[in-house]
């Protein structure tokens, strides 16, 4: 994974003789001074054993090992009391953070397109007593409109700040809250609506423009629409029924209404908290029943593995609240009394979408300690970044090189480099504010080459975290001194984590050297099923004889010896090929996503056929370049349409595969280039930028019936 440069071999050894004496010189104090000693002790431990030796056995936390942890505080069980607790403890502490909009404008590109700019001020703040307060009168007021206890309301709602106020007024009352993707397309907002028979939905004037408006005639229990910022101009044209309210009136009303001879039907801890909408990357949205306890139960293990956790940090909030990784990251934040400061993908930074040139992007303004990213954002930022060192003067290119070899040689061993990153590496950590202190990615597997990257350039650890919807969110996650990649770490100490055989794919929990198979989550923060499925609750989750729950992932893992664990395949994923080979195509797309021709991959493989194909998004700018030097000459469309190129693009993917030590028959043979990036909205990504195969198999039909002919 080191960067290539081209330095006289001369020069390099002399360089390489004064990197030498200068590690030595400085060794010494780093020894005396430095705590990094503790933290190469403790990235050597045993993090998580088996609690029997029975194969497939379940692993757990060293930390959890006779008793799985359950609860944050002692007596707080279920959500509204861990903010009440937190409201008391940390009352005129700032919470939740929004910046006010100065000025929009639209700007014309040179396409003709019209972008919508905007120029941000500073974030002003609620304290955990403002939020506590605006949450009471918002519960108090969906009374008034005829909410009842542990029945279902719904919020389809960017995240910001009234997206948590909103949610916490839900746990306080013990409403459901159904919670869907901003970015979901009409049919499967109605059927997530319809299913759950929601009378109220919370949302934002322009969901409400853009999506509701079209579908709410298709849903025939609909009777108050409740919008976070405001009354929309024109809402006169919404079916006879349907009152349209603002979140401040409904406050309002809680404010004025008559509560105190009313006994609140409180939650308690196995009362459904959020029945929350998959983003559907194998179908139609599933509701994922989470308890009170469930939530509990997973942000305990979460915060114990982010040491220092308090009052001195802050959070950055940008993606989706509807997803259970936001979700679980913001809770944990708020029960420690750190900063919630709101963004979104088009004004996160400098360089956004929707940020004017010369003004300044939401990290650059608040400056977080504490950032939850996709892979998806890591991998453009790993890119972007890495095209600039391309466009360097030789001197610079070789200078930052030499510094990124030098300190990926330093970290691997556990050493820290001052030096390099306050001269070399300082401009890229100012990209996220220049204070990130940890890194937190989820949601799907991150590259070791992305993971490597943000460790040296970022200068903080990466934390790779796996859990699902179904585990609310909790599994695992790597210990911040852990510098290892490909591993998500060992299981945190609200669950423990067993291997199941796997034999149509080979995977057996008595494989060595390490046990492999399909991973199994058991504890308090597996989840009570999908709701209304009864089938689909049976067939991914089963109760053993102690009466333990366990999730079936339907991911296939290896536990390696310090008890860390490892993503290494997806039972949906194997796709067996007609001369009987078994070809993982998770493995095939991660072997190809980092090369920077690609913005993002799909591989594809039939049982009656004998070799893999492959949907790709090239990037704009290197496909560009490639077919300039090719001689190829035409329009975005044609260069991507043209089978020229497509060969063109396959001999890079060949050489990055066989680079990746991809067998033969893994590789790519036929790529179809697309065009058009592929984004949540146009349904062939989740909003965790999870490729939806079903939907990319639909849209590309044609191109499969050519590519096998």
């Amino acid at each position: 994974m080191k960067l290539k440069h081209d330095i006289n071999p001369v020069l390099l050894q002399f360089i390489n003789f004064i990197i030498l004496v200068y590690s030595f010189v400085m060794y010494i104090p780093w020894y005396i001074f430095s705590g990094s000693r503790q933290a190469i002790a403790k990235a050597k431990q045993v993090k998580a054993k088996p609690v029997n030796n029975k194969p497939g056995g379940a692993y757990r936390s060293v930390n959890s090992l006779h008793c799985l942890a359950s609860v944050l505080y002692p007596g707080c069980d279920t959500l509204d009391k861990v903010f009440k607790y937190a409201k008391t403890k940390f009352k005129d502490k700032k919470l939740l953070g929004t910046r006010e909009i100065l000025k929009e404008e639209d700007e014309i590109q040179p396409s003709g397109k019209v972008f919508k700019k905007v120029i941000l001020g500073k974030y002003t703040w609620l304290s955990y007593e403002d939020v506590y307060i605006k949450a009471v009168n918002f519960g108090n007021g969906l009374a008034v409109l005829g909410q009842q206890p542990k029945t279902n309301i719904a919020i389809f709602c960017e995240t910001r700040a009234e997206w948590m106020i909103a949610a916490q007024a839900c746990f306080m009352c013990n409403y459901q809250l159904v919670t869907l993707y901003a970015t979901l397309g009409g049919p499967a907002i109605v059927h997530g609506l319809n299913e759950t028979e929601v009378t109220t939905i919370i949302t934002s004037k322009e969901l409400m423009q853009t999506k509701l408006k079209e579908i709410v005639s298709q849903v025939p229990l609909l009777r108050h629409i409740i919008t976070v910022d405001g009354k929309p101009t024109t809402w006169s044209e919404f079916p006879k029924g349907v009152i349209v309210h603002t979140m401040a009136s409904v406050q309002a009303m809680g404010a004025k209404a008559d509560t105190g001879n009313k006994q609140q039907a409180r939650p308690v801890p196995s009362d459904i908290a959020v029945i929350m909408y998959t983003s559907g990357s194998t179908g139609v949205p599933k509701g994922v029943m989470i308890s009170h306890c469930n939530i509990i139960a997973g942000i305990t293990g979460m915060a114990e593995r982010i040491p220092n956790l308090g009052e001195k940090d802050i959070y950055i909030g940008y993606l989706p609240l509807a997803h259970v990784l936001e979700l679980s990251a913001e809770l944990v934040c708020l029960s420690h009394g750190c900063r919630i400061g709101y963004s979104s993908p088009q004004t996160l930074a400098d360089q956004s979408s929707k940020i004017k040139k010369g003004s300044k992007g939401d990290v650059t303004t608040l400056k977080p300690t504490l950032m939850a990213a996709v892979p998806e954002i890591m991998d453009r930022i790993y890119k972007n970044v890495m095209n600039k060192v391309n466009e360097m003067t030789r001197f610079q290119r070789n200078l930052f090189i030499l510094a990124y070899n030098y300190k990926m040689e330093q970290i691997s061993k556990g050493y820290t480099t001052p030096l390099c990153d306050s001269l070399i590496f300082r401009k890229v950590r100012m990209l996220l504010g220049g204070k990130i202190r940890i890194l937190l990615c989820g949601g799907a597997p991150l590259s070791a080459a992305t993971q490597r990257f943000m460790n040296i350039c970022f200068c903080c650890p990466v934390g790779q975290g796996y859990g699902l919807t179904e585990s609310a969110g909790a599994g695992t996650i790597t210990e911040v001194w852990d510098y290892t990649t490909g591993r998500v770490g060992a299981p945190l100490v609200c669950c423990e984590i067993k291997l199941m055989n796997w034999e149509e794919g080979g995977y057996y929990n008595t494989d060595k050297p390490y046990p492999r198979g399909e991973i199994l989550i058991g504890g308090q923060n597996v989840t009570v099923g999908y709701y209304k499925n009864e089938v689909r609750t049976k067939k991914d989750f089963s109760v053993d004889e102690n009466g333990q729950r366990w999730l079936h992932t339907g991911d296939i893992g290896e536990f390696h010896q310090d008890g860390c664990l490892k993503i290494i395949d997806r039972k949906k994923d194997l796709v067996k090929l007609q001369a009987g080979e078994y070809v993982s195509l998770g493995k095939v797309e991660a072997a190809l996503k980092n090369v920077p021709l690609v913005d993002n991959i799909c591989a594809y493989a039939s049982s009656f056929h004998s070799y893999v194909i492959g949907f790709v998004v090239p990037n704009q700018k290197e496909l560009i370049e490639l077919a300039r030097k090719k001689g190829f000459k035409g329009t975005w469309e044609e260069i991507c349409n043209s089978p020229e190129m497509e060969k063109e693009v396959l001999k890079v993917l060949a050489e990055a595969a066989m680079a990746a030590n991809l067998e033969k028959f893994e590789i790519p043979v036929k790529i179809r280039l697309s065009p058009d990036p592929w984004t949540p909205e146009t349904g062939l990504v989740t909003d965790a930028f999870k490729l939806k195969r079903k939907e990319l198999t639909a849209y590309y039909q044609m191109d499969i019936d050519r590519m096998y002919g």
